[in-house]
Parts: C-alpha cells; structure tokens; sequence
C-alpha cells in the first residue's frame, strides 16, 4: 500500500469516527464500538451504506437501531449488523458482565 494510499485510509477512518460520535450517548455506544470493531471487515456496500446513514439525524438512527421505526430500505442491512454486534455480550472485552 503506498503512502498516500495509506494517509487517506487514515483521514478517513478519523472522518467516520468523528462522524460517529453523536448529540446521543446511546448512539455513541453503538456507533463507535461498531466502527472500531466490523467498519473494516464489511462488503464495499455496507460501509457506503454505513457511511450514509451516519449523515443523517441522530433521532431517526436512534428510532431504527431501537427497532422503534423501520429504516428505510438501503439503511435496513447496516442497521442490522449494529444491532446484532450491540446484542452480542462478547464483542467488546472493556464491557462489563
């Protein structure tokens, strides 16, 4: 991977983590652990998808990832994969039994 290759992978990880961080605590605990440990690993497709939804209003993330409201049909996956890494106890070892 060449430099710059590697100092824009960089700017961008910083981007989505700021982008990440919310108005809502609750969002920042899944939002961010979700970044940290699955962003890299998913299809081109969910991280655009995931890059999407993180452009949109903190009260309609926290409606869909609450299962409060059905998310529009292109954020329906992503949301998905937050909610099932939030659901699984073993995905994060800081977090207390």
């Amino acid at each position: 991977m060449s430099e710059a290759t590697t100092t824009d992978a960089a700017a961008l990880r910083k981007r989505l983590y700021w982008h990440s961080r919310r108005g809502m605590w609750e969002l920042d605990l899944l939002l961010i652990p979700f970044l940290e440990h699955c962003y890299d690993q998913l299809e081109a497709d969910d991280q655009a998808a995931y890059r999407a939804m993180i452009t949109g209003e903190d009260q309609d993330m926290f409606a869909w990832l609450m299962q409060r409201e059905t998310p529009p049909p292109e954020f329906v996956r992503i949301v998905s994969l937050i909610q099932q890494h939030a659901g699984n106890a073993d995905n994060d070892p800081r977090r207390p039994v």
